[in-house]
């Protein structure tokens, strides 16, 4: 991938062909522009991830848990979860309403979607599991290649496996399939 679609892999919008039609020298002119403007508007709100994360450590969950539901929208939560502790952000991860839950979920790396999982209650896994699942499958069988495999056996009870043999063997996610095959 290269450096401009990185930078527009942000907005999860396919490059625009104007922009691929660009020189090199002119795509990183753009490139060093928008860096520029992007880091110009988020000034500070890494620190500010950080404070919120630090703040929280002292509120007690079933304080935390509606205001955050109702104040906070699911990109910023999932941020301040990227600067907490897996064990604090699994605390929350549990108590949290399922749909708001795999609204932050969505905006996190699918390691750290692994590591949460393997943490969490077994009830509110398989919960998530089964909408992951149905929203975004692609999704959940990414984040499935990092789970250990407690996680990986509840998944493979709701996970349906092409019956096509040729399909299986083209599949990007045969190494998960037959990892999941030997489970069921």
């Amino acid at each position: 991938m290269s450096e401009l679609d990185e930078l527009l892999a942000w907005s999860k919008e396919p490059v625009p062909e104007t922009l691929q039609q660009l020189q090199p020298q002119q795509q990183r002119e753009l490139l060093s522009w928008g860096k520029k403007l992007v880091d110009h508007e988020t000034e500070g709100l890494d620190d500010l991830y950080n404070a919120i994360g630090m703040i929280v450590k002292y509120i007690p969950n079933f304080m935390v848990i509606p205001l955050m539901v109702e104040h906070i929208r699911p990109r910023i939560a999932a941020q301040v979860c990227i600067k907490m502790g897996i064990d604090q952000v699994t605390g929350y991860a549990n108590d949290l309403p399922l749909e708001y839950f795999s609204k932050v979920a969505s905006h996190l790396d699918e390691k750290m979607m692994a590591q949460i999982l393997t943490k969490m209650k077994r009830s509110q896994v398989e919960k998530f599991i089964i909408l992951a699942l149905k929203e975004d499958p692609a999704r959940i069988l990414n984040i499935a290649n990092h789970l250990e495999r407690p996680v990986l056996e509840i998944l493979a009870k709701y996970v349906a496996l092409p019956d096509d043999e040729s399909e299986l063997a083209t599949s990007q996610y045969r190494e998960l399939f037959a990892k999941i095959r030997s489970i069921q």
